[in-house]
């Protein structure tokens, strides 16, 4: 039980981190600890169904909860005060880059060079996008017709492949797409019981769609982990250190007061520790 309520909270945590542009739920599942049985799992899934599913299970949970009770919390948090809500989940990223080093120890100086052009490779990646402007553009999801449905599907894989790659966002990828707005206000509508029916059928194209992108990009990166694994984590590792970048590179253009900034510390201490403790050791 005990087990099954820290996977809860793990869930919770992704789930919050999918929402927040520029914050991504594949780095979080890294640092606590859970990326690789998750991508093990999602990979090969109906070969132990009973298993997969109990461990599954309860991260889904959390990471709806979360979804569906924090998308205003979040939206008003990041409003009112971006300082310690940003440093906070900056926080649970630092907390688990320990165990993240831990897996490239055993690399071979002889590949020391390539491993390094790796991590640069994808640090660069990550710091490119963190300097795009999303702009104000916003589709409209009402009235759609079968081929907006079918974009809609489409648009959730490429958010559920962001998702599941390691420091760069989902959230803010849909934001690039103008599907970001639309869809957090689609989903606080069905939160709040309005519009049921309109809402599901918005959501359905676009959940079934992130569940498709999420198989055949997990499928993809076990097999680089499988292959290359310490050149696969090098690769990481530059993706995740680069996301914080990004994520904290926007708050340095605002001044704030002391009590925010110590706020925002404590914060950013209760993140790191955390995802230190729910980490695998």
């Amino acid at each position: 039980m005990k087990e099954q309520i820290k996977l809860v909270l793990k869930g919770f945590i992704i789930g919050v981190a999918n929402i927040i542009p520029g914050v991504s739920g594949g780095t979080l599942a890294i640092t606590l600890g859970i990326y690789e049985k998750l991508i093990g799992i999602i990979s090969h899934f109906f070969k132990n169904v009973k298993e997969n599913i109990k461990f599954l299970l309860p991260i889904g949970i959390g990471a709806v909860l979360s979804i569906l009770i924090l998308s205003k919390i979040i939206a008003f948090s990041l409003d009112n005060y971006p300082l310690p809500t940003t440093l906070f989940f900056i926080g649970l990223i630092l907390g688990g880059l320990p165990m993240l080093f831990s897996k490239i120890k055993k690399g071979t100086k002889k590949g020391r060079l390539s491993n390094i052009v790796i991590f640069l490779i994808t640090f660069s990646i990550v710091t490119v996008f963190g300097f795009i402007n999303t702009g104000n553009a916003m589709v409209n999801l009402s009235n759609l017709d079968f081929m907006e449905y079918v974009l809609l599907f489409l648009v959730g894989m490429v958010a559920a492949a962001t998702m599941v790659i390691p420091g760069i966002s989902g959230s803010f990828m849909l934001m690039l797409l103008g599907y970001y707005i639309p869809i957090i206000n689609t989903i606080s509508d069905l939160a709040s019981l309005n519009n049921i029916l309109d809402n599901i059928l918005i959501l359905l194209p676009f959940g079934i769609g992130i569940l498709v992108g999420i198989v055949l990009i997990a499928k993809l990166i076990e097999l680089l982990l499988e292959k290359f694994p310490i050149k696969t984590y090098y690769g990481i590792i530059g993706f995740v250190i680069a996301s914080i970048i990004t994520i904290f590179l926007p708050l340095v253009q605002t001044s704030y007061t002391i009590i925010t900034i110590i706020v925002g510390v404590i914060l950013l201490l209760l993140g790191g520790v955390i995802a230190y403790k729910l980490g695998d050791k």
